[in-house]
Formats: C-alpha cells, structure tokens, sequence
C-alpha cells in the first residue's frame, strides 16, 4: 500500500476510534444505570465486560501496552515499526480516553513521532 493511502487510512481510522473508545467510555463505564443493575446482576455479560475493562484501567495494562508498542515501534525499521507504532497510536488513544492519561500522552508522542518520521534511503 503506498505511503499516502495508508496516512489516509490512518487519518480515517483515528476519529473513528476515538469516537469508538468515548461511546465506550460513556456509555458503559460512566452510565449510572450500570452500577445498579450490576449490583443486583453480576453474571450479565455486560456487567463481566465492564469489570473487566475496570480491572484493566485499573492496573494500567492499556497504557503500559500502548507504551510497549510505542516504543517498539520507534525501535523497529522499516514497515514492522510503523505497524507497531500505529498499533501503538490506537491503543494509547483507547488507554487516554479511559483514564490512563499519565503513560498513554508518552506513548502517543513516540508513536506519533515514528509514523512522521521519513523512511531512510535504501
């Protein structure tokens, strides 16, 4: 694919997730209708997938992954490091918007600065 449409793929892409990642955040995790109906439902595969997704804001795992593939991204040449880096954008966008502020604005930077930076000549 050449460079140019997978930037534009990229720049449809992100509004997207992001649009994705509040819809998610709002609707799921800050709905006040959940926390009653979880109370008295545990088991409701809603009320699972939220705890899940609490436990994983909690303990930072989108963040720290986001970083991982950031700053892997920025290590690898070539096509591998900027899938990584774009991996990398995608999860620190979804680790910014559900509360992992702190380690995701650093992730964003790195990947942001792999997928502008121009290809070495061959």
């Amino acid at each position: 694919m050449p460079q140019r449409t997978s930037l534009l793929l990229l720049l449809l892409l992100l509004p997207l997730w992001l649009a994705a990642c509040y819809g998610l955040r709002f609707a799921l995790m800050e709905d006040g209708q959940w926390v009653g109906l979880c109370a008295e439902q545990a088991a409701r595969w809603e009320c699972q997938a939220r705890a899940g997704l609490g436990y994983l804001i909690h303990l930072r795992v989108l963040a720290w992954g986001a970083l991982a593939l950031a700053v892997a991204g920025f290590l690898l040449p070539a096509r591998s490091g900027r899938v990584l880096a774009g991996l990398g954008l995608l999860l620190g966008i979804a680790a910014l918007v559900l509360y992992g502020a702190s380690l995701a604005v650093f992730a964003l930077v790195l990947a942001g600065l792999r997928l502008v930076r121009a290809p070495r000549p061959a």
